[in-house]
């Protein structure tokens, strides 16, 4: 086995073949979750044209590639995950029946440690590392939007009944009610990235679109398509303008949402709910598998879910000072949030505080 780390911009034709092929096939092989688009080429290479220090370590065994590792490093060797803290799925893109050594592969890529927070399920060289699983809720859509919707009316009927119903109320309340599952304005995707600031400092987070990186990220992907992978932009419409959208990632058989928003105006009418059962339907009519709605607690999340996949956070490490001193940076950090977030009766009331400095930061 040889382990060779590349730059993104030195990655070859036929290795990024090579790591689609892997991906396209997964879900022959049991391995479904290595299908998921932030697990692509495509969006290593965005981020790579977006922040310094992505690499590629590409696997090779009898001179074939068998496995392709991206990761982000700095100059002291501390590694994380591709898009740490906006990636939804994190690891390994392997060949069936590939197996690794964690460290060795640290190793050979001048890691010290590597952090992880949405490690996908299947990858057991690294769970040895992590410090929690976490439940992350898909939509189902394989045998088509109808048997899904008939799972979801058995699973949550007056949930369903509410929506739907606001829907029709949509239409009669507003003219040209339509949806677009793939709609090509760049200004509608700046649309939404201000609905998504706006409602990051509302609910007092931390705005993604504050980073000039993170923005530029969203634009590049929107223009990336192939056959493989694209960054989609879905769009409700009334009264001929935009009232939710969302923008995610599609590869041949996953669509990972990834940042839905909507007109507050339009709020009376749920119109995120709306857009994401019309998703739902245009995905299935594409042959997409599922919507992997991503790690988080939402209600809407838990309405729409047909099952959960399992994503875990941590990280491997070699005996390395270096990879003690990040660890003791961040394990306590990640603790007492997760400790928040785990726990209602201290998650409700750090909420309610957030959106209090967000309306005081918003001038509400």
């Amino acid at each position: 086995m040889a382990i060779s780390v590349y730059r993104p911009g030195e990655l070859t034709s036929a290795d990024r073949s090579a790591w689609t092929a892997f991906q396209s096939k997964a879900h022959l092989h049991d391995t479904p979750e290595l299908a998921n688009p932030f697990l692509s080429p495509e969006f290593t290479l965005a981020v790579g044209r977006c922040r310094r220090g992505v690499r590629i370590a590409v696997i090779r065994e009898n001179g074939e590639p068998a496995a392709f590792f991206p990761f982000h490093t700095t100059a002291a060797g501390v590694g994380r995950a591709i898009g740490l803290g906006i990636s939804d799925c994190q690891g390994l893109v392997h060949r069936p029946g590939f197996t690794w050594d964690a460290r060795e592969l640290l190793r050979a890529c001048g890691l010290s440690v590597w952090e992880f927070d949405h490690l996908a399920e299947g990858q057991t060289p690294f769970e040895a590392g992590a410090s929690g699983t976490f439940p992350s809720p898909v939509i189902d859509v394989d045998r088509g939007y109808e048997a899904f919707l008939t799972q979801l009316r058995a699973r949550s009927p007056k949930f369903t009944r509410t929506t739907l119903a606001k829907e029709r109320k949509l239409g009669r309340d507003h003219a040209d009610v339509r949806y677009v599952h793939d709609e090509r304005d760049p200004e509608v995707l700046s649309t939404l990235m201000r609905w998504k600031s706006a409602q990051y400092r509302r609910t007092g987070r931390s705005d993604r679109f504050a980073h000039d990186w993170i923005t530029r990220l969203a634009q590049q992907l929107f223009h990336s398509r192939s056959e493989s992978f694209a960054g989609l932009l879905s769009v409700l419409y009334a009264d001929g303008r935009p009232i939710a959208a969302h923008f995610g990632l599609r590869s041949e058989r996953v669509l990972a949402c990834w940042f839905p928003a909507y007109d507050p105006e339009f709020s009376k009418y749920s119109p995120g709910l709306i857009l994401h059962l019309r998703m739902a339907e245009a995905a299935a009519a594409d042959g997409i598998a599922y919507l992997d709605l991503g790690r988080g607690q939402k209600e809407y999340k838990d309405s729409l879910k047909t099952r959960e996949l399992t994503v875990s956070e941590g990280w491997v490490a070699r005996r390395h000072p270096v990879a003690f001193g990040h660890r003791a940076r961040r394990a306590p950090v990640r603790a007492l949030r997760n400790a928040v977030l785990g726990r209602p009766e201290l998650f409700e009331p750090a909420d309610k505080m957030l959106k209090r400095m967000g309306k005081i930061r918003s001038g509400g």
